[in-house]
């Protein structure tokens, strides 16, 4: 009577498959066990493609970041079913802020104009990845929250101040008067506070802490709206915004709220380009 070995020698299918598929199925154990370091990958490559924009050549910049976005679109293919899937759908938000700003005709247009212009396909963009990753609204943070978003809210005026002793930058706006204030205000609340809060802390933080855990997420999210900030050409302010993006996080968090840190974040960039450069 032969034994295993004779029969494996011999031919018998089923020795030799199984023989097969053990370097493949370690393989596939491999990528399960170090999955969860994936988006650090693809974070890492969006840190390279914003250094190259800031520092090198934006042009090889724009191409990481479109080779960044098709990856995370087939990422997203594979990963479908799975805890991931709305992660890696979501995170093609963060390479299509830059491509959109790299690629839109906006040098005919005041600098105040720009933001108007890139998030409202930003905001089409957010609105189609969060209902294709099966986020509703309240996942996204669309309640009005306890009465501690007042307190959260008025925190964008030092935010502001703080960032402004960072970058000094140029005014937006000729004069500090409500002629010249209204409109630019308007667009620096609706598209950099509730259009960037609604993408980070609404449905790219959700999918974050699906996929991630809680905190993991919490500082992926964080690390990922810090290093969109490198082309401000100030580590200082890397390292504040990544800061503060922890807080409007934790925020959101708790209190599954975005009320609070959007208009804390509209009333950073009002402070911080229309107001302070003025004053100071």
């Amino acid at each position: 009577m032969p034994d295993h070995r004779s029969l494996a020698m011999a031919g018998s299918p089923e020795p030799l498959g199984r023989l097969r598929e053990l370097p493949r199925a370690r393989g596939f154990d491999a990528l399960r066990r170090y999955r969860h370091l994936l988006p650090w990958v693809y974070g890492t490559v969006l840190t390279l493609a914003e250094l190259l924009v800031a520092f090198m050549k934006v042009q090889a910049g724009m191409y990481l970041h479109i080779g960044l976005l098709l990856a995370l679109l087939a990422q997203a293919t594979l990963a479908h079913g799975s805890r991931e899937y709305p992660l890696y759908l979501t995170l093609t938000l963060a390479p299509l802020i830059r491509i959109l700003s790299l690629s839109m005709p906006l040098a005919g247009f005041p600098l105040v104009y720009w933001y108007l212009l890139t998030g409202l396909p930003l905001f089409a963009g957010a609105s189609v990845a969060a209902y294709l990753a099966g986020l509703s609204l309240r996942d996204c943070g669309f309640r009005p929250g306890s009465i501690y978003q007042l307190p959260v809210a008025l925190t964008g005026l030092p935010l502001g101040l703080a960032e402004y002793l960072i970058l000094r930058p140029q005014p937006l706006v000729p004069e500090l008067t409500w002629a010249d204030l209204l409109l630019p205000a308007l667009i620096l609340l609706v598209f950099t506070g509730f259009v960037e809060e609604l993408i980070f802390r609404g449905i790219l933080q959700a999918a974050a802490r699906r996929a991630m855990g809680d905190t993991r997420g919490l500082y992926f999210v964080a690390f990922i709206f810090a290093v969109l900030h490198i082309t401000h050409l100030s580590a200082l302010d890397v390292f504040f915004v990544f800061g503060v993006a922890l807080f409007f996080g934790r925020v959101v968090s708790r209190e599954n709220s975005l009320l609070g840190v959007t208009l804390a974040h509209g009333l950073t960039n009002i402070s911080l380009y229309l107001v302070w450069p003025h004053l100071l």
